[in-house]
């Protein structure tokens, strides 16, 4: 994904002539959504980028060239920020620059890209709508990988905000966040989507936004530069304005989170110096502690049992001197815990210099990582770099898991295929991409089960699998033969031939681009599409 660098020709930036409102309003929505109606409808969807935990960026494009690769026209590749962000949710043509997550992704993101996302695919972006005119964006997706339309809905409702994937009946599919109050009883997975009943919801102000001062673009710094222009200028305020702002609340956060966390790990390493201190203190008197024990053990034949003191020359530093004992313990219990007292303190003072030095560089560096994190230009991006280095050096611990949150989770494994059901129940699988094919097709497919595709045309590898039986049900057949169809640039054809094989008789080259195979045995299939097929097949698709 391409990133735009930062601006720096402006780095005086000059105070707003007002304050800034807090959300977007229904009328700069709907001015919003104008913009980027001009902007981006009809371009194809080239990549998904999640940017946890509440945002997504669409990558668009006018299409693909002849190496396959996204081909972004005069204007070149364009992104589409969504975020459902609670500091300030916004919807805006990104831009600055826009790192990518590391880490593992969330159901909703996989979701979104397994039936949006297709290497080289059709799915375009349709419209842009906003429902009954209140706070909600509507971006309607074409061309998906299983032909059905696909919405994704931004409900810009403050801290309710909300990120939504529906199918063609406003079914929610799947949610970014965690719905909570209301929300959670309006959407419920399974269920179609309703708007809130009670008309359109107040900014988080409890009042609306000011119109914006007619110098107000003067007031902000320039858009970062580009190649070509953008022309979003509402885009850029948005961003500006509530990008910003989401950022540094991320981050004042973030910065706590870090700050807390070093400053509990100050705390123990001051407390463990001045525990060496006191042990130094106490260890430095070991060696009156064996002159004691010499002089009990010389006087122990005189000591009666019960004493609680005894009283001896000190042959050591002269005069007389008294020594406590436990009157519990008999005289030769007491001299052994005298030696073991001894003992224990030269323990103490062993390894006591080199425990010192290292509390001391822990200390030191713990310092310098709070003096980093207390630094308001650090972003939220670089208080996780920071906070990974302080697990690596071994100043912090790794962060927990949240509660609740299985620990280790492995991520869902993704299938090179999408699953659907003949009529008999039969599994039907659909190669996603060129390499999603060959995979398919060499690790997803056995010996007996059957293999199709459309004849002297390129399209996805399918695969009816028959689970042990000899042959297929004709029925079964005949819906992996229109899927075949349907996943091919014959799409739409009334008639085709389809290439029928055993998964034995299809072999993959050494050395052959993705996606070509050649056969050592097989049948044409001479097939007349069936319209109401096609759609069951695609009403009983299963995600996969």
């Amino acid at each position: 994904m391409s990133q735009a660098e930062p601006n720096d020709e402006s780095s005086d930036e000059r105070p707003l002539p007002f304050e800034p409102p807090r959300g977007l309003t229904a009328a700069w929505i709907a001015e919003l959504a104008t913009e980027l109606e001009r902007v981006t409808r009809g371009l194809v969807l080239v990549d998904v980028a999640a940017l946890p935990p509440r945002d997504l960026l669409l990558v668009l494009a006018d299409g693909w060239d002849e190496d396959g690769m996204p081909d972004g026209g005069p204007l070149g590749i364009r992104r589409l920020r969504l975020s459902a962000s609670p500091d300030a949710p916004r919807a805006h043509l990104q831009h600055g620059s826009a790192l990518r997550h590391k880490g593992p992704e969330g159901p909703f993101y996989r979701r979104v890209r397994a039936e949006l996302l297709e290497p080289g695919g059709g799915t375009h972006l349709a419209s842009i709508t906003q429902p009954r005119g209140e706070r909600i964006l509507r971006f309607v997706f074409r061309g998906t990988p299983s032909g059905a339309p696909f919405s994704l809905l931004l409900e810009l409702f403050g801290r309710q905000a909300n990120l939504l994937l529906l199918d063609r009946g406003d079914r929610v599919l799947s949610i970014l966040s965690t719905p909570s109050g209301k929300s959670a009883e309006r959407l419920q997975l399974g269920e179609p989507w309703e708007p809130p009943p009670s008309g359109k919801p107040r900014d988080d102000s409890g009042r609306q936004a000011p119109p914006l001062p007619a110098d107000f673009h003067d007031h902000l710094q320039p858009p970062p530069e580009r190649r070509t222009p953008l022309g979003a200028p509402v885009s850029w305020v948005v961003e500006s304005l509530f990008g910003g702002a989401a950022e540094g609340l991320r981050s004042d956060r973030r910065r706590k989170e870090v700050l807390r966390r070093l400053e509990r790990r100050l705390a123990r390493a001051r407390a463990h110096l001045k525990s060496l201190d006191k042990r130094r203190k106490a260890a430095a008197g070991a060696e009156r502690v064996r002159m004691d024990g010499d002089l009990v053990k010389a006087a122990l034949g005189q000591i009666e049992k019960g004493s609680d003191h005894v009283v001896v020359e000190d042959w050591f530093e002269g005069g007389q001197r008294r020594i406590d004992l436990d009157p519990a313990r008999s005289p030769k219990q007491n001299l052994d815990r005298i030696f073991a007292r001894y003992k224990k303190l030269q323990r103490g003072l062993a390894g006591m210099d080199e425990e010192e030095e290292r509390t001391q560089r822990t200390l030191a560096g713990l310092e310098e990582l709070t003096a980093r994190a207390a630094d308001e230009d650090l972003d939220s991006d670089g208080l996780d770099e920071l906070e990974a280095e302080a697990v690596e050096r071994g100043l912090l611990d790794a962060p927990q898991a949240a509660p609740g949150a299985k620990a280790n989770k492995p991520p869902e494994r993704r299938l090179p295929y999408r699953i659907f059901h003949g009529s008999t129940g039969a599994e039907i699988r659909v190669g996603r991409s060129a390499r999603d094919n060959d995979e398919l097709t060499t690790r997803h497919c056995r010996g007996k089960d059957l293999w199709l595709h459309t004849a002297d045309s390129p399209g996805s590898h399918v695969v009816l699998c028959l689970a042990g039986a000899k042959d297929p049900e004709h029925e079964d057949l005949l819906d992996a033969a229109h899927l075949a169809l349907h996943f091919s640039p014959q799409k739409g054809s009334r008639k085709a031939d389809i290439h029928v094989a055993r998964g034995k008789e299809v072999h993959k080259p050494r050395g052959a681009k993705p996606g070509l195979v050649t056969l050592s045995g097989g049948k044409t299939m001479h097939l007349r599409f069936d319209e109401a097929r096609l759609e069951r097949l695609m009403r009983r698709d299963a995600p996969g």
